[in-house]
């Protein structure tokens, strides 16, 4: 048997014994960000808010890597003048896959802040997320995996700040 048979054969026997552990090592849940002093509860259900850059991705377990269906993905920015308002926050809820995407408008910079997109994603049996997201200069859009942590399985503290989380609604969906 060739070494590159040999090779194929281990890592298919490996993926059947322990498929877990090798996805699992692969989904380090998304780090925590600054939720901002511009966040308010409840953006309005809809995924574009403006055009020119798209944000996409899955919403994932970091416990096994799988999809999370019906999380609910809050995002708000700057307006293109660099200030904060309603025009610039929706709600997006993943599909059956953990899929989302949001359509919006180039981040821009203001007060000393690169371009930025501010991420809070909320779903039952999982632990808060409060991120960021920095997109390249120039760029149309970007892939953005969201890894949760199952609720009990951070450490509370240890992982992230989940008591500094606002989770409105937490858990309905």
């Amino acid at each position: 048997m060739s070494i590159r048979r040999q090779i194929l054969t281990s890592l298919t026997l490996l993926l059947l014994i322990h498929p877990t552990d090798i996805l699992a090592a692969s989904c380090t849940p998304t780090p925590w960000d600054e939720i901002g002093p511009f966040y308010r509860p409840n953006a309005p259900l809809r995924n574009s808010i403006g055009r020119g850059y798209v944000l996409k991705g899955t919403v994932r377990s970091s416990a096994d890597c799988s999809p999370i269906a019906n999380a609910r993905i809050e995002f708000w920015q700057a307006g293109p003048d660099g200030r904060y308002d309603d025009a610039y926050r929706a709600t997006v809820y993943s599909d059956k896959k953990g899929s989302y995407r949001l359509q919006t408008f180039p981040a821009v910079p203001y007060a000393n802040r690169p371009p930025h997109i501010h991420i809070l994603v909320d779903v039952k049996d999982f632990e808060g997320l409060v991120t960021q997201h920095y997109p390249k200069q120039g760029a149309k859009g970007a892939q953005l995996d969201l890894v949760l942590v199952p609720e009990g399985k951070g450490g509370g503290s240890e992982g992230g700040r989940a008591d500094d989380l606002v989770r409105p609604r937490k858990g309905t969906r």
